[in-house]
């Protein structure tokens, strides 16, 4: 590294993220730890910091140089049996604290579960002790919690992975009240970000899209009869819908399979569905995999049921295997990524009806899967690392620069359009 590179570096600030739970596998997690790589192979000191820890180890790649660090370790061996008068009242008290709800998390958040008075307490005493650097929360209740709490000279970054439309309504009045105090919201399309920008007048609204982890992904050759699906087994993704649909096509495709990835709350119910209507050959659970890359290259296209989404980036993923994509219309996402009829072929939501009927022109035809991958690997190009972390860096950058000299902020905004 060169002196000039070494002075760079120095200025930087340190970028903290704020992860609900670091060590587990959601898309989030997974979108969070690809910038981390980028951010820190570019000079950056990054560190993830994990509210809650329940697992030992990390569940995707992550570069050694990313340190990781945790607010409430939760593992049965972290745990070490209190001594004296004065350390068995802390346990006590801990144990009561664990024991009430949440203050400062709307119920309405989706991780409102994993939140008691003693995680609160805790990530109010990390949020109050930062004094410098980039701090990134990752979902409504932490953004909520360091809008109100971080107020040591760290900047403020809010990232909002869902679409506004599909928050509870006290988790909406509490993102109209929070969100303008960070120095910038990051939103994941850019019919987010309008939405964002109307509903938060003089907020720093940008538009970053997540970025797939790699381009440089094995193709499919579309010969194979297997269309691909993958997800958390929750209502959100919409499997019970695709289950029914695909129901409709094993008469006239016998020898097709459905394979849903992913693990869940819901496997019983949907393992029920495909009793229900004897999909025990056609239809399989495959559970979580280490190895998505090399099933979606083995698929012929891919299927999005969801209901509601922020950016879905498996379906992204599966672009850059040359995947054509059958999808619900949801809000939001797929129809900011998909052009239909040209890389994939958009449905009416929660239709199962029209989605089986997308799914059965791909199906018939393996010259349209060939024509509309080429293109998919087109769109997948957009969200490759190379063109989307440079714009986290350039806000970072802005953002860490005196006040004086940043751009205003609706032209640094019309730089981050897509």
């Amino acid at each position: 590294m060169t002196d000039h590179q070494i002075r760079q570096t120095r200025k930087r600030p340190k970028i903290r993220y704020l992860l609900l739970h670091a060590y587990g596998r959601g898309g989030t997690i997974r979108t969070v730890m690809n910038q981390a790589n980028s951010l820190v192979q570019a000079g950056w000191e990054v560190e993830l910091v994990s509210a809650l820890r329940r697992r030992n180890d990390i569940q995707f790649p992550l570069d050694p140089r990313v340190t990781v660090s945790t607010v409430v370790d939760l593992r049965e061996e972290a745990y070490t049996p209190p001594s004296g008068m004065v350390g068995r009242w802390q346990d006590w008290r801990r144990g009561r604290l664990a024991e009430q709800p949440a203050r400062h998390v709307p119920k309405g958040e989706f991780g409102y579960r994993y939140f008691n008075r003693h995680v609160e307490q805790r990530l109010i005493a990390y949020l109050s002790s930062l004094r410098d650097g980039v701090l990134v929360t990752t979902r409504p209740a932490l953004n909520f919690l360091a809008a109100e709490h971080a107020k040591g000279g760290v900047l403020r970054v809010a990232q909002e992975h869902m679409n506004h439309g599909t928050h509870k309504r006290d988790v909406q009045q509490r993102i109209r009240e929070a969100y303008p105090r960070f120095d910038a919201v990051a939103v994941l399309t850019e019919r987010d970000r309008q939405e964002y920008e109307e509903l938060l007048p003089g907020t720093r609204v940008v538009h970053i899209p997540n970025a797939v982890h790699s381009l440089d992904q094995v193709p499919s050759d579309h010969h194979s009869k297997i269309a691909v699906a993958a997800g958390r087994l929750f209502p959100q993704k919409g499997f019970d819908l695709l289950i029914p649909a695909w129901a409709k096509l094993v008469e006239t495709y016998p020898d097709w399979q459905l394979r849903i990835y992913g693990s869940g709350e819901k496997k019983a119910e949907l393992r029920a569905l495909i009793d229900e209507h004897h999909l025990y050959n056609h239809v399989f659970l495959m559970g979580h995999t280490d190895r998505l890359d090399d099933e979606l290259a083995k698929a012929s296209f891919y299927v999005l049921s969801s209901r509601f989404e922020g950016l879905p980036m498996v379906m992204i993923e599966a672009m850059s295997h040359s995947l054509p994509v059958v999808s619900f219309d949801c809000p939001t996402g797929p129809s900011d990524v998909l052009t239909h009829g040209v890389d994939g072929l958009l449905v009416p939501p929660e239709d199962p009806d029209a989605l089986a009927e997308a799914m059965a022109k791909l199906m018939a035809d393996r010259a349209l899967r060939a024509d509309m991958g080429v293109a998919a690997v087109l769109t997948a190009a957009s969200y490759g690392p190379d063109a989307v972390h440079p714009r986290w860096e350039a806000l970072f950058g802005e953002l860490h620069e005196p006040s004086g000299q940043r751009h205003p902020a609706g032209d640094a905004a019309k730089g981050q359009h897509a």
